[in-house]
């Protein structure tokens, strides 16, 4: 890969959702401690592995649910989560709204947190849409992004290449796709610091689902509050 500071961010494809869940929750709570420093090799499906977290190489523009023109820069010097989302994917609103909404209600005070949901499907979610979902979710424009960044195809490479999220697969079955939208993605939440750099990935929706539960009924939870102490900690550094 070309930088040295690269992660493989940690997922498993849907078949190996179980080992995944219990490797994750295993790697955060070691990584949780008072350094941060050494975050063991970790895989992503599918792509190289690496040692270290990255610093985020590339920009993204894109529009935002109120029609601004943004920056993922913008956000440089706050403490922020990124996930990917689309309008209609039925998981996004039931399992990642909710739990974005939790994280948002505990630290939108905060003046430094700042949540963005980057659409893998930019044809279909306009500002509009957009801004509906936003409204859904009680998200405030000036600390909760929805954003359109244009073309389909370098917005996936911009996710996949760049923030190390696991590929996103377009469903061809018309039965699938009735059930679980156009497209299957990844529902992790990733964290940055305030130096624009990945600090870690934690998949909620997934220890909150049958088989999470199945094999750790104690996992989401512990993953929930990890998550969180982790943003209270880099918010009070400055």
């Amino acid at each position: 890969m070309k930088r040295n500071t690269t992660i493989a961010l940690f997922y498993t494809g849907v078949a190996a959702l179980s080992i995944g869940i219990v490797c994750l929750s295993m790697w955060l709570r070691g990584g949780l401690n008072k350094n941060h420093q050494e975050p063991p090799v970790m895989v992503n499906a599918g792509k190289e592995t690496a040692q270290q977290w990255f610093e985020i190489g590339k920009d993204l523009s894109a529009v935002n649910q109120a029609n601004q023109a943004v920056k993922l820069s913008d956000l440089r010097g706050k403490v922020w989560i990124v996930a990917e989302f689309f309008a209609i994917c039925p998981h996004c609103a039931v399992r990642n709204g909710e739990e974005l909404r939790k994280i948002y209600d505990e630290f939108k005070s905060h003046p430094d947190f700042h949540i963005t949901c980057i659409s893998v499907d930019p044809e279909n979610d306009k500002q509009e849409k957009l801004a509906d979902y936003a409204q859904a979710l009680g998200a405030d424009v000036k600390n909760w992004w929805f954003l359109n960044a244009g073309d389909e195809k370098a917005t996936h490479q911009y996710l996949e290449q760049e923030l190390k999220f696991f590929g996103i697969r377009e469903r061809t079955d018309p039965v699938d796709i009735e059930s679980n939208g156009k497209y299957a993605h990844d529902l992790g939440f990733i964290l940055v610091n305030r130096d624009f750099k990945v600090i870690g990935k934690w998949p909620l929706a997934d220890a909150r689902s049958e088989q999470g539960k199945k094999l750790d009924p104690h996992l989401y939870q512990r993953l929930k509050d990890e998550l969180f102490a982790r943003i209270r900690e880099e918010l009070e550094k400055k």
